[in-house]
């Protein structure tokens, strides 16, 4: 990579739940480039006893990603995002405690309601405004009690925050991250210490928090040698939630009144707010407010996203997905759909069967083909993208007038234009990478290479990345009509 006046670069290390990989972003005046420079699978283990991830697999990833990445340009800075809720527990050496558990592990199942009698739902949306989801890190930390692993740890660390560790030797946890465990009281942007000891939950397991742009130390010598690169170089802490780091990197204009759909194995709908909504009704709708980049709050649904369609791939053994869209494209349209949040769909396996199976239940015609499968789920995940973001709008007294989908189903045209017709609102696609670019401008903000808004950030992402623009066709009256198929007004 040409070092280019006036720019300098950034590796972000962006983990998802299928890969990872290393970015790096040059930036400078009017410039925001990004090149991978390593990419590695991320493959959970499933021992006898439970699914846990391979985070040593991931470590020597991460590190053969800087190393691949310093080959190309010397690094300014380095940050890690990853996905959300999942941790590691270390003992009083600083040693982990063994792999941490996968979110789809089923330790959680049954949880939740030993939880609410302790602190009644209810209360616990109206503390934390985290969305119910069975594995959450309040859910994890709740179903390992009585364990010789809990008992013995004395500190909890994110997955980013692990890593971060391992590089540095610091310890912290990023509060964009730490927002999605349910133990963040979101107006003081604090661990909630009285929940946690309700629930059985020692505070003094919960590092510190870090804010996005704030120094999270310097590569160790190990790190050095492992990596080949030539200190000092620094980490600076970024929105490590993923999906804070994609909105983030959202390309809407200034004033521009938006929602965002951030698309990968799970999509995320919502509107970002000053303030969290933390009524009963919100907590109804299961909406999450998860905290943003400076001060900002994500209000959100979880759906399943392109998971449905990922497992579908997997069980056929990986078909060609391009000829795949172009049958769906060619199939009838919203002739069956299913309920794109149902956790009927949460585990892995068998996912064709399942999706048939829940079309009989609902009384629709089962898709016979494996372009009609497809095209269910990807109308039915419009769907979910339309009733998330009317409800948003409706709970949060908030309207919008464009859609903003980023993330890796903003390659995919056929889901775009169904969510642009399921919303009836136009639709910016784009940018595919919006996690990595999130990553690398708030380092870049935080070593004065870019302006100090968020507006400034987003700008630079709109003026250098590529952007498709989609239309509605009409006919909503069909989206609901597909609704009240699944019950829904």
């Amino acid at each position: 990579m040409s070092t280019g006046a006036g720019t300098r670069a950034y590796a972000a290390v962006d983990l998802g739940a299928s890969s990872g990989r290393v970015m790096v972003g040059r930036v400078g005046p009017g410039t925001l480039h990004l090149t991978e420079a390593h990419r590695f699978p991320n493959r959970p283990v499933r021992l006898p006893h439970a699914l846990h991830w391979d985070i040593l697999a991931l470590y020597a990833g991460v590190l053969d990603g800087l190393r691949a990445a310093g080959r190309l340009t010397p690094l300014t800075s380095i940050g890690i995002d990853s996905w959300a809720v999942d941790h590691g527990l270390l003992d009083a050496d600083g040693a982990l405690l063994g792999n941490p558990f996968h979110y789809r592990d089923t330790r959680t199942e049954g949880v939740a309601e030993r939880v609410w009698a302790t602190v009644p739902a209810a209360e616990l949306y109206a503390r934390t405004g985290i969305q119910y989801a069975p594995f959450n890190t309040l859910y994890q930390l709740v179903a390992a009690q009585g364990t010789a692993q809990l008992d013995a740890a004395q500190q909890v660390l994110l997955i980013p925050d692990l890593l971060t560790y391992w590089l540095t030797g610091t310890r912290g946890t990023e509060l964009t991250n730490a927002s999605t465990t349910q133990l963040i009281d979101p107006n003081t942007r604090t661990w909630d210490g009285e929940l946690a000891r309700r629930l059985g939950i020692d505070p003094n397991l919960f590092a510190p928090l870090r804010h996005p742009g704030e120094p999270a130390g310097h590569l160790l010598p190990t790190a050095l040698a492992e990596t080949g690169l030539t200190g000092p170089v620094p980490l600076t802490t970024v929105a490590s939630h993923d999906t804070a780091s994609a909105v983030a990197a959202v390309p809407a204009r200034a004033g521009e009144r938006f929602a965002y759909i951030c698309t990968g194995t799970w999509s995320l709908a919502g509107l970002e707010l000053d303030t969290p909504v933390l009524t009963e009704a919100s907590r109804r709708a299961n909406f999450t407010n998860e905290l943003g980049l400076d001060s900002t709050v994500r209000y959100l649904r979880n759906i399943m996203g392109l998971w449905l369609l990922q497992e579908c791939l997997r069980d056929w053994n990986e078909p060609d997905l391009t000829q795949l869209l172009s049958g769906a494209a060619e199939s009838e349209p919203l002739r069956s759909v299913v309920d794109a949040s149902d956790p009927a769909f949460l585990a892995p396996g068998d996912m064709p069967h399942r999706i048939a199976t829940a079309c009989h239940a609902t009384g629709q015609p089962v898709p016979q083909t494996r372009a009609a499968t497809v095209r269910c789920v990807l109308d039915s995940l419009a769907l979910a993208h339309r009733r998330a973001i009317l409800d948003a709008q409706r709970l949060s007294n908030h309207p919008v007038d464009v859609v903003h989908l980023v993330g890796g189903g903003a390659r995919n045209a056929l889901l775009c234009q169904l969510t642009s017709d399921a919303c009836d609102l136009p639709l910016i696609a784009g940018p595919t990478e919006a996690a990595a670019l999130g990553n690398v401008l708030v380092q870049a903000r935080a070593h004065g290479d870019t302006g100090a808004s968020l507006t400034d950030l987003r700008t630079l992402v709109a003026d250098t990345q590529p952007l498709k623009h989609y239309e509605p066709r009409g006919a909503p009256e069909a989206w609901r009509r597909a609704e009240r198929r699944l019950g829904r007004a």
